[in-house]
């Protein structure tokens, strides 16, 4: 029996144009994409016009399809000599179940392939002028999920990471926001840190909302900041006042 292969793609954090080469040849050869939610329309296009095009995307408290589920997709569909590009937001082996999707593959003798991509973490502040480390301000990054999988995962120690890093990016947070800043002011952050939200990065309907720890909550309710939006915590986050070069609807 002939098994075909998977191909584990990262389809960058909005803008198509940051899509990497191989991603795109390998979507042009694909007889079927898996894609998640927040894989545009531009980029599908990419795909030969007869490849089958599921989606299995995910968003709080919902989700199209389980992931046990997308997991025995990706096996069956190799089973019968496909092509298979799985195609996720960012990239795969950050908060994407890249990994257990590859476990998944390499279980049942499956080939596969990864192909990084441009993730939000770091796409999207930059389009908000935001750099993640810098002399004066960051020397260390961490970053961490905003939300955690109602039947697995490990929870983030807000209380440890208040005091850890110089910068915090949180994706997937808008949800938990009130609840990751009362839980870091607990953990002994100063109230007065900056806090940029970067709503939509690297899209045409970005737009980015800086503020202090004790205030971004109000901030964002008050402009209606609704996901995907990444969250930077950190001196850095004021910089974005400055250095702000993309052009967006606002």
């Amino acid at each position: 029996m002939v098994r075909g292969k998977v191909y584990l793609v990262g389809a960058g954090p909005g803008d198509p144009k940051l899509l990497t080469l191989k991603a795109a040849e390998l979507l042009a050869k694909a007889d079927i994409v898996i894609y998640d939610r927040l894989v545009g329309s531009s980029i599908l296009k990419l795909a030969p016009k007869m490849a089958k095009k599921i989606y299995v995307g995910k968003r709080s408290g919902k989700h199209e399809v389980p992931q046990d589920k997308i997991n025995e997709l990706l096996v069956k569909a190799a089973g019968e000599g496909r092509t298979i590009v799985r195609l996720k937001g960012g990239d795969p082996f950050l908060f994407g179940r890249g990994g257990e999707e590859a476990e998944a593959l390499q279980e049942n003798n499956i080939a596969f392939e990864l192909v990084p991509g441009v993730t939000s973490a770091i796409a999207t502040p930059e389009y908000a002028g935001i750099p993640l480390t810098h002399r004066d301000y960051a020397s260390a990054v961490a970053v961490v999920t905003g939300h955690r999988a109602g039947d697995a995962g490990r929870p983030v120690k807000w209380d440890k990471l208040a005091s850890a890093v110089d910068t915090i990016v949180v994706l997937m947070g808008m949800e938990s926001i009130e609840a990751i800043v009362k839980k870091l002011i607990e953990g002994g952050m100063d109230p007065n840190r900056p806090v940029a939200v970067v709503e939509q990065g690297t899209t045409k309907n970005q737009r980015v909302f800086i503020a202090k720890l004790d205030n971004i909550v109000d901030e964002a309710k008050k402009n209606s900041v609704k996901p995907p939006a990444v969250i930077v915590i950190g001196e850095v986050a004021q910089l974005g006042r400055k250095l702000s070069w993309f052009k967006t609807a606002r």
